[in-house]
């Protein structure tokens, strides 16, 4: 007997080649059409950073049952960008396995990425903005999002960039697991969890911090500009060798790499573009 509709997943080949030719697709976009879908994935993640402090507020956000609260509230941005369609820098870290198999070339892989990036950053930075001018800010939330500025300011870089790394192999596994799920409920689930987890365990995501920096200096904090870049840069680099050899490279080589192209026909799905329709973008992430 077939098992029902919602609970035939992808098997993991298949997703491998919808990763891939999702990366493919992705990466020919249209600049503009790019740089809108990537200021949506930055207002979509910073929609969920927003909510985690407001969670957190009033609570020890140290502690494991708030934290994993937060998690859960800051899943709210990765799943608005794979359900809704948008362009997330932290995912499209995945398209090194169309890159690695020559489905682009790396001038394409280099400036959809720079494209994402900077329209994420756009956005995000634009919603904490819209937060400053509500007033939400000047209460007990505005204390909260000062608090988090300063503590990410406070990191050395190795400590960035391995909370970096650590987090994007978390993001990444949730998109690469949204692949799997053929219903919008399923993908809601594939990233719930992963999400949750990097979130209370501490980790770095580049495109939050990039909502929590302004938040917090809309709020107050005395973080400097430059420690502010600092913390992006290390965590920018931590996110993207978590992303590529941690998730993108491994699951390559495990069900691409090396196999001729007439071998993996079988496996290989037609996958739809994935920045505004039905399949999912490949992004990203968290506190």
């Amino acid at each position: 007997m077939n098992s029902p509709a919602p609970f035939d997943a992808h098997k993991p080949a298949e997703i491998a080649a919808l990763v891939e030719s999702a990366g493919a697709a992705k990466a020919r976009l249209a600049a503009p059409q790019m740089f809108i879908l990537a200021m949506l994935a930055g207002a979509f993640i910073g929609f969920g950073a927003a909510a985690y402090t407001m969670a957190v507020t009033g609570s020890d956000s140290s502690a494991g049952p708030i934290r994993v609260l937060g998690g859960a509230v800051f899943s709210l941005g990765l799943i608005l960008v794979i359900a809704g369609g948008a362009e997330l820098f932290t995912g499209n870290v995945l398209m090194v396995i169309a890159a690695v198999d020559r489905k682009i070339p790396l001038r394409l892989l280099f400036r959809s990425w720079g494209i994402v990036y900077a329209g994420n950053l756009a956005g995000a930075a634009g919603l904490a903005t819209a937060f400053a001018l509500t007033g939400l800010l000047d209460g007990p939330m505005g204390g909260t999002a000062a608090g988090i500025a300063r503590t990410k300011a406070e990191l050395d870089p190795l400590e960035a960039f391995v909370r970096g790394a650590l987090c994007n192999g978390l993001v990444c596994l949730a998109v690469w697991l949204s692949f799997a799920a053929r219903s919008a409920a399923g993908k809601i689930l594939a990233v719930l969890w992963p999400v949750t987890a990097f979130v209370l365990l501490g980790l770095e995501h580049s495109i939050a911090n990039m909502y929590f920096f302004p938040q917090g200096w809309a709020a107050g904090a005395a973080v400097p500009l430059s420690a502010a870049a600092a913390n992006l840069l290390w965590v920018t680099l931590g996110n993207i060798a978590g992303g590529a050899g941690g998730v993108a490279l491994a699951y390559w080589f495990a069900f691409l790499g090396g196999k001729p192209q007439p071998d993996r026909a079988a496996g290989q799905l037609p996958a739809p573009e994935l920045s505004t329709r039905n399949q999912p973008s490949t992004t990203g992430e968290k506190p």
